[in-house]
Formats: structure tokens, sequence, C-alpha cells
């Protein structure tokens, strides 16, 4: 079982976020369309775990899939589409097992791409919505300090409220629709 983990916004993630694309553009080249950093490290001023999410639009998944060594040269475990349809990922972990990155990998344009964008941004603009996550997840963690499946569902109903709500405010955002054309 994972020990749970927030940790205050630290803007160390911001560098280790582009040292990590340069790396990931360097092996993949081609394949990728762009690469943003998302999940709560991106978010400022809110707790996470110091674990920096990328996430990579790509235009070929199958090519993707047939270069997985080039993630796993970067210390990648490749992991397919690990539950979410579409998706590709990637986890990176220390010699203890201790998690540093995570890549979701996507097509250009795909709902999970959207889905990521939105969320972040969305967070990024409301942050009395992004400090109400931040609280949650503190005291999720203190709740459940060794049960990281706890942690997970209990912030889904926030997580999903929320994402439906940051989804149709960034599809009214024309500027953002940029980002999806490659």
């Amino acid at each position: 079982m994972r020990k749970v983990i927030v940790v205050p916004y630290d803007p160390v993630w911001r560098d280790a976020f582009k040292q990590e694309a340069i790396r990931l553009t360097n092996a993949l080249d081609e394949l990728v369309s762009s690469i943003h950093h998302v999940g709560s490290t991106s978010i400022p001023g809110i707790y996470a775990k110091p674990i920096i999410d990328i996430l990579l639009l790509v235009r070929d998944l199958p090519l993707l899939d047939q270069r997985s060594g080039a993630m796993e040269s970067l210390g990648y475990e490749v992991m397919g589409e690990y539950g979410i349809p579409g998706r590709r990922y990637f986890r990176r972990l220390t010699e203890e097992g201790i998690h540093t990155h995570h890549a979701h990998a996507f097509l250009v344009g795909s709902d999970g791409a959207v889905r990521h964008l939105a969320f972040r941004d969305y967070m990024i603009a409301h942050p009395d919505t992004a400090q109400a996550y931040s609280d949650l997840k503190v005291r999720l963690m203190k709740a459940h300090p060794s049960d990281m499946e706890a942690y997970i569902n209990g912030k889904d109903p926030f997580i999903r409220e929320h994402e439906a709500l940051a989804l149709a405010w960034w599809r009214r955002q024309d500027e953002n629709l940029s980002i999806l054309s490659g």
C-alpha cells in the first residue's frame, strides 16, 4: 500500500516539468504534437502529491506503442491504457519505488486531452475552487495516510463535479481550441 503524501506547492515543479519535457521531446521527436504540465503540481498554490504529471499530445497512438522503448530508455514503466481507453500511461519511479513522474499520452484533440487541460486551466482561473481542492486533499491525506485508494475515492466526487464545470468553461475559451489543432 502506498502512503498518501501531499505537500505545499513548490515552484521547483515547473522547472522539473520543463526539464522532463525536453527529455521527452528528444526521445519521441515527431510523435509529439505538444507537451503540457497537468495535475496538481501545475496549479500554483495548492497542495499536491510531489509527482510531475505530464500530458503528451501525440498524432498516432499505435506508433507511440511501437516506440515504447524510447520511454523505457528514459526510466519510464510502460503501463498501456491502464484503465482509461485511448490513453497510454507511463510512470517513472525511483529505485525505492517512489513515483516521480506520470506521463499520460492522448491523441491530439481527444476527450482525455481536453479533460486534463480544461481541469488545469479552470483551477488556475478559479483560485477559490483550487483552494477548496487543496483543502480536501489535505483532509483526505490526514484521514487516510496509508490508503491511496480511499484518498483517490475521496477526491472523485469533487473532481467529477468540477471537471464538468471546467469542460463547459474551457470550451467557451476560443483561444484554447488552437492548442488542440496540433
